[in-house]
């Protein structure tokens, strides 16, 4: 994790970001529910991916944006700043393929 003191790529679009992540977090806390109440396997499955969908979505806004800012503003720039955010985004990238 990066620790400089930039602001981030998605403070322009924090508040929809924090929306999309609070619906994520309520279609967690409905999973939790189902189990609870011996809800049938496959129901809960489908809810599952359907919540995974839905924290890729939030993860793909976040690299788009990140893309979009960060990097692009990195490059602009160049030298090992650009370097270094250029590797983030292909480090975070390979992360996403592989989840």
């Amino acid at each position: 994790m990066s620790t400089d003191a930039a602001v981030p790529g998605y403070s322009d679009d924090k508040t929809a970001v924090l929306a999309r992540l609070r619906r994520v977090e309520g279609q967690v806390r409905g999973l939790t529910r189902m189990v609870e109440q011996d809800i049938y396997c496959i129901d809960v499955l489908t809810q599952v991916s359907a919540t995974t969908r839905a924290l890729e979505a939030v993860a793909l806004k976040l690299l788009d944006e990140h893309l979009t800012h960060c990097v692009v503003d990195a490059a602009r720039q160049g030298g090992p700043e650009a370097d270094l955010k250029i590797r983030e985004a292909s480090d975070a990238i390979a992360r996403l393929v592989k989840a």
